[in-house]
């Protein structure tokens, strides 16, 4: 709007500035929206999957446990600290020493993880650090004292029956704090260089005590298998002999059996040339052909 001087054309200015008090009411509703909102975050805490929530009440640990989810909490008075119960890897080397006294070094990888129920109560005595304050050493002692109770060729071929007793004793050192474990692995096992040369010169032997049993076995295979052959032929021949001699005594026997006394006389009687003996004596007597009178 203007207004019209002396035909000039004043503007007119209207004060459009809040007032002080209303100024007081924006600032406090703004102040109240950031304390409401605040106070909503701050009354709200989300667990996430495969973890707990441990509930802390101005600074005291409680037994209720946050499992994973949405929740609601007392806004500044209580806290939610997110523990892990997923399954972790802890991987580290060991130094030990074995019955016959060979310095062992290994390569070890625990799977573990902590109970949910033991979540509080890990995070009050211990704190999130429990890796390298529990299991760390415990992994150390358990591969010491197991180690020590074979020799350094055992924990080679018993690799499987040494990493389960190792295992073992684990579990029985930690399970009182609540953490679990889910598998242990023994990735490597390192000797001095003087076993290891040791190891590989007895191999070598024992390849080559096996290589010459092969060879004496075959030797022996072959020498029973010639002699069985020779048996066999000497068998087959004795009983050829044996078939020649029954086949001619057979044909004696036949033979004994058909000869009768006129077919002997009438033998001699072919075979005579007609000729009488030029020479007699009383051991010799003209051949009898059956021609003299009957008396």
């Amino acid at each position: 709007m203007t207004n019209n001087i002396n035909g000039n054309n004043i503007p007119k200015y209207v004060n459009t500035r809040p007032s002080s008090k209303e100024s007081k009411k924006m600032i406090i509703g703004t102040i109240a929206a950031v304390v409401a909102f605040i106070t909503v975050a701050s009354s709200i805490t989300i667990v996430p999957a495969g973890h707990t929530g441990v509930v802390m009440t101005l600074g005291k640990v409680s037994n209720n446990v946050y499992q994973e989810g949405f929740h609601l909490k007392l806004p500044v008075v209580q806290t939610v600290e997110i523990m892990s119960n997923k399954i972790q890897v802890y991987e580290t080397s060991a130094t030990a020493v074995s019955k016959d006294l060979q310095s062992v070094s290994s390569s070890i990888a625990v799977n573990y993880k902590i109970s949910n129920d033991a979540s509080a109560s890990i995070f009050q005595k211990i704190g999130t650090d429990y890796q390298s304050i529990i299991l760390m050493p415990a992994v150390q002692e358990s591969m010491k004292s197991v180690t020590a109770r074979y020799t350094a060729e055992e924990l080679i071929t018993e690799r499987a029956i040494v990493g389960e007793e190792i295992k073992s004793t684990l579990e029985s050192k930690v399970s009182e704090y609540g953490i679990l474990i889910e598998k242990f692995n023994i990735v490597n096992f390192d000797f001095s260089t003087e076993f290891n040369n040791a190891i590989e010169a007895k191999q070598v032997a024992e390849q080559n005590l096996i290589k010459t049993k092969t060879e004496q076995e075959q030797a022996i295979v072959i020498a029973e298998a010639e002699a069985q052959k020779k048996k066999i032929a000497a068998q087959a021949t004795a009983e050829a002999t044996l078939t020649e001699a029954n086949a001619r005594a057979e044909a004696n026997s036949l033979l004994n059996n058909s000869i009768t006394e006129l077919i002997i006389r009438y033998e001699q009687i072919s075979k005579w040339n007609g000729e009488l003996p030029k020479v007699m004596s009383d051991a010799s007597s003209l051949i009898d052909v059956g021609l003299s009178a009957t008396e």
